[in-house]
């Protein structure tokens, strides 16, 4: 169609974050994607998610992606959020290349922890997630489908809260 401007696809941001929502006791929150790994597996995880600008703060994209995947408010009462400081950067997926403009293949992921009083009911958008549960910290490792998650899991005691 001529005289018509089509706009340009949205990509993903390589900028994500992610967020090990747990409680004093060291359970850990996993939910389930909606769809299964490559593999076959059951594609359990923390919160994850990308910046929506490369305006939006770390904390802003947390605090966000808390809300939208689980219904959990990260600022209310009882709760804290942690910045762990700590990145990993890894290769995207093959599956998830296309969200990501054209060249991209990397993503730099900023850790948090988010402690909850204890472990709550979680609200799930079931286009992208199926399940959940709470499980003790090791086990919740040992569940996950991305080692990086599983990694982050791990160093969950040294970064609980007294």
């Amino acid at each position: 169609m001529r005289g018509v401007t089509l706009p340009e696809p949205a990509f993903k941001i390589p900028q994500s974050v992610l967020v090990v929502i747990h409680t004093p006791a060291l359970e850990v929150l996993l939910i389930r994607r909606a769809v299964d790994a490559p593999d076959g597996q059951a594609f359990w995880q923390s919160v994850t998610g990308s910046k929506d600008s490369l305006q939006e703060s770390w904390h802003e994209t947390a605090v966000r992606e808390v809300w939208e995947e689980t219904g959990i408010r990260a600022d209310a009462p009882g709760c804290t959020l942690r910045d762990w400081g700590l990145e990993n950067v890894y290769d995207i997926y093959p599956q998830w290349l296309h969200r990501y403009a054209p060249g991209v293949g990397r993503n730099t992921e900023h850790l948090w922890g988010l402690q909850v009083p204890a472990a709550l009911p979680v609200v799930l958008s079931p286009r992208e997630h199926q399940d959940w549960a709470w499980w003790p910290w090791c086990e919740a490792a040992d569940r996950c489908y991305s080692p990086s998650n599983a990694e982050a899991i791990l160093l969950l005691p040294q970064f609980v809260l007294p």
